[in-house]
């Protein structure tokens, strides 16, 4: 979706949230942060999503600044859930150090959902090692 692609009403969440955006970011910051979403906003739209390879922090991203991660992140999540009130949070996970999701106002408010929500991060990343462990062991590739 490029800006000749938004209408001018901005008649859907994500649209709104687009337009804050170019009157808040610096103008290179945010024709980087299209091209980060534009791919993703199009498969949100043709409903390819789960076709779509698509990380804000691989190896690609790292040239990144930190606000327009986020501000990605937030613009996804607008277009997935309709909301406009999404917030990146840190949380820190004592296995994997601190890490970034994006969650409703609520949740980002609610210590104990935040708990449960690190508490699914640290299980997973167990899972992950274990699974990691038994691809080695089986002389599998352990990049996933």
């Amino acid at each position: 979706m490029s800006e000749s692609e938004i209408p001018p009403e901005g008649g859907r969440p994500v649209e709104m949230y687009l337009d804050l955006l170019r009157i808040r970011m610096d103008t290179e910051d945010y024709q980087l942060l299209l091209r980060v979403v534009e791919p993703v906003l199009r498969a949100i739209d043709r409903q390819e999503l789960s076709t779509l390879d698509f990380a804000l922090d691989g190896d690609d991203s790292e040239e990144l600044p930190q606000e327009v991660r986020d501000e990605a992140a937030l613009v996804i999540a607008t277009a997935v859930t309709g909301r406009l009130d999404n917030e990146v949070v840190e949380i820190t996970v004592d296995d994997t150090g601190p890490v970034r999701v994006v969650t409703d106002a609520d949740t980002a408010a609610d210590p104990e959902r935040l708990g449960e929500i690190a508490e699914h991060i640290r299980e997973r990343h167990r899972q992950t090692e274990e699974l990691r462990g038994i691809a080695e062991a089986s002389g599998l590739p352990t990049d996933f």
